[in-house]
This record gives structure tokens, C-alpha cells and sequence, in this order.
């Protein structure tokens, strides 16, 4: 989805890091007794509320979008969000992340 291959050769089972130019992430599996007591529905319900959003710049708002649609990627519109300015989208958990147009302010 991201374009980008992980770039980690350690704990490959359960942890994934990303260089994407700008910067650098990392994804990892929810631990076991944490996982047991959370729901992921399908489709999975987005989770609006958490205190962390990811934000990947992109050069094309409009064709990002339509190749994340293709991919199953459930898109949210906010009215807040100009077409071509910015998009959130929900991933297979639930987690709300965004892609945004280079120079456009983030749309939060």
C-alpha cells in the first residue's frame, strides 16, 4: 500500500521499518495479550479517535486515492478536505492515516 518495502532484516515475524526519503517508521504487531481484547471488524470500523495520525505527502491527492480504492482501501471524506488537498483513509485495523498534496497544510 505504502509503495515502499520494509528495510528491516530483524524480527521480520512481528516488526516492519520503513524509509520513505523524509522519513522513517516503523509498524509492529499488536502484542498477543493486547490483540486478544481488540476487535477488528470487516469492514473495520475507522478508530477517529486516537491520538496518533500518520500523514504521508504524495504528489497527486486524486490518483493516490483512486489507486488506494483500487487496493480495497476504505476512503473518508471529511467536509473539512478540499478534493485534490487531502483524503483520510482507513487501514485493514481501523487506524486513520492521510495523504495530502506537497505544500498543503494537513487537514487534521
Amino acid at each position: 500500500m505504502l509503495g515502499t518495502m520494509p528495510t528491516n532484516h530483524l524480527w521480520t515475524d512481528s516488526w516492519a521499518t520503513f524509509e520513505t526519503g523524509g522519513a522513517r517508521f516503523s509498524l509492529h504487531a499488536i502484542p498477543a495479550e493486547i490483540a486478544k481484547n481488540t476487535a477488528i471488524g470487516s469492514p473495520p470500523t475507522p478508530r477517529e479517535e486516537e491520538p496518533v495520525k500518520l500523514i504521508f505527502e504524495v504528489k497527486d491527492v486524486e490518483s493516490e486515492l483512486a489507486r488506494l480504492e483500487s487496493l480495497a482501501i476504505r476512503m473518508l471524506r471529511p467536509p473539512r478536505q478540499r478534493r485534490g488537498e487531502g483524503c483520510d483513509a482507513v487501514d485493514p485495523e481501523g487506524d486513520v492515516f492521510q495523504i495530502c498534496s506537497s505544500g498543503t497544510d494537513a487537514f487534521l
